[in-house]
Parts: C-alpha cells; structure tokens; sequence
C-alpha cells in the first residue's frame, strides 16, 4: 500500500502594527532568503534597507511598500545610524508594520543589536528572523569549505574596520594555522592586514581568496597568496570578502557557482528608485 504524500502546511507569521521585524537578507542570492523572512518582507507597509541587499530580494518587496535607503556603501552618502534609529521609532510609533531588512545576518557585523537596543528603549515590540552570514554563504558558493578535518578545526569572523592607532586585535590569534580566517569589510586596509599576519607567523604561502558580491550572479573571485593579497584588493570591489587559509586550495576541486553561471548577467532593475 502507498500512502499518499500530504503537503505540509507552514506556520504563518504575523507583523503587527507598531511592530518591527529585523530581518537577514543573507549574502545576495533571493532563493537564499529564508521563507519566515519573504512572509513578514511581503507584510511590511515600509521597509528601510541597505544597499547590500540585492536588487533581486528588493525586487520580492510588494509595489505599495514605502522603501527607505538607509545603507552604506563605499563612497556614497549613507544616512546617519542615529537617522536610522529615529526612523524605526517614527515608523513604528505610527502604527506602520516596519521591515528593517539588512545584508546577512543582522546580530554578524550589522549593528542589529544597537538598533534593537533602542527600539527597546522606546518600548517598540520587534522580532528578528536571522539570515545567513556572507562568510558562510560566499564561502560555500566559491566552492571553500569553512571548516575540513584536513585543513582548518575553526573559523574566525572578523570586521577588517581597522584604525592601526587604535587596533586591538588579537593578531597572535587569528595568525594560527589550521583555522580559517574570515575579514568583512577589508578591502581597503587588505595591506595593513597582510602586515599584521605576517608579522606574528602566518606564512606568505598561505592560500587566500576575495570573494566580490558572494553568492550573487556576478559574484567574482581572486584567487592567491597572502603574498599578493593587498595586489588582490586592488581588483575587487566591495561588498567583499577576505578569506584566509589553507581551505582556499580546495577551490580547485570544490568550485562550483561560477561555471554554472558564468554566462547569466544579473538583474538590472535598481529596487532604490522606486518611491
């Protein structure tokens, strides 16, 4: 006897009035957003967004939404984290249904906590929906396993905002072989970087990959030594990723992403112009 297959049906999350919803938008690719995400996106009456959200997630945001830019981009006006916090309440204590939707993972390098901080200062109901972190998800799309019982026991997740005045990184730590050192936001301090792992014993030979807009269409990535990492940086752009490692070798056998894709251009529409 077969037995038929019954579809399950899904819980149904609610976005209530007066209620914010910090949402993960993960690394780029829209398949990659998680369904309690897409649910509560497609409920919201405002959405603020960053630019590292793609085109093609803003592209799932209803066409009565009112859109908000609040992100940062390297060399373009951002607004203000304190006008950002001002809006959330705004919104929020007008009874609107707010979506605060970012890149990633908003508790990884994304400031979620501070922003919650203050909506919570405010007496404003929110919930967060967690998304994948650009480390794990550009990684795996550049065929670059974070971890492998071979290669690398641990993985380090770092921001590369560095000011060399002010540095109290644990350079000692995160120069040890057999982990798998991650820097977002790198890009423009890639020579002071290089400088630091070299100097407390990670050798020059270590394999490293730049991982441009991970997991996207047009995702692009450099491949070589720490070496030649700061020759590396200068031919990405951000959003990018640092990963350093012996893990990185195994791109050769292990990419995948790129040559599917390779012949698909990415979406052009610019979900910022609409009103």
């Amino acid at each position: 006897m077969v037995s038929s297959y019954r579809k399950p049906k899904l819980p149904s999350s609610i976005l209530r009035a007066g209620e914010v919803a910090l949402i993960g938008a993960g690394p780029g690719d829209p398949e990659l957003l998680t369904l309690k995400a897409l649910n509560l996106l497609q409920q919201a009456d405002v959405v603020l967004y960053d630019y590292l959200v793609s085109d093609e997630i803003m592209e799932l945001v209803p066409e009565s939404t009112i859109l908000v830019c609040v992100g940062k981009r390297a060399g373009h006006h951002s607004v203000p984290q304190e006008k950002t916090n001002q809006l959330l309440v705004e919104f929020a204590q007008s009874g609107h249904k707010v979506a605060r939707i970012k890149g990633g993972d908003p508790f990884v390098f994304g400031r979620g906590g501070e922003e919650l901080q203050v909506l919570a200062a405010a007496g404003i109901q929110f919930q967060v929906i967690p998304g994948i972190t650009a480390a794990a998800g550009a990684t795996a799309y550049a065929g670059i396993p974070l971890t492998h019982r071979d290669y690398a026991q641990s993985a380090l997740f770092v921001t590369g905002h560095l000011k060399p005045d002010a540095d109290d990184m644990d350079w000692s730590t995160l120069a040890r072989g057999n982990q798998t050192l991650v820097i977002y936001m790198g890009l423009m301090k890639s020579d002071y970087i290089q400088q630091q792992l070299l100097a407390h014993g990670r050798s020059n030979a270590v394999p490293v990959a730049i991982i441009e807009r991970g997991t996207q269409r047009s995702q692009k990535v450099l491949r070589g030594q720490l070496s030649n990492l700061p020759g590396l940086a200068q031919q990405a752009e951000s959003p990018a990723l640092i990963v350093v490692g012996e893990v990185v070798s195994l791109a050769d056998e292990l990419s995948w992403f790129e040559r599917e894709h390779d012949e698909v251009q990415p979406n052009q529409r610019v979900a910022s112009q609409r009103a």
